[in-house]
């Protein structure tokens, strides 16, 4: 993911400096195993890979000096991967796309 994000800014330059502070940020914290820009490219979101214990240090990582560079502050969201899509039944039921 790191290499990924690297490509984006170096070879197609559609990063940004606010992107490229968050996965410089993420590289130096235990436990994030990649991030990389995502989205449509000259600003938008980094999506990282990290360990659940270490989401509150990535956090404070990437808030620790974006504000003052920036002057705004990152918006933060923790998610967790699942199945994917499903069909919700009129009854209610989920099904999955393998059923």
């Amino acid at each position: 993911m790191f290499e990924s994000h690297r490509s984006l800014r170096d070879d197609y330059e559609v990063s940004c400096p606010e992107l490229d502070f968050l996965v410089e940020r993420a590289a130096e914290v235990a436990g994030v195993y990649g991030a990389r820009m995502t989205g449509g490219g000259f600003g938008g979101c980094t999506v990282n890979l990290v360990d659940k214990g270490a989401s509150e240090d990535l956090r404070a990582a990437s808030f620790e000096g974006y504000g003052a560079r920036f002057g705004f502050e990152p918006d933060f969201y923790v998610l967790q991967a699942s199945d994917g899509t499903s069909e919700i039944t009129p009854r209610g039921f989920v099904r999955s796309p393998t059923d």
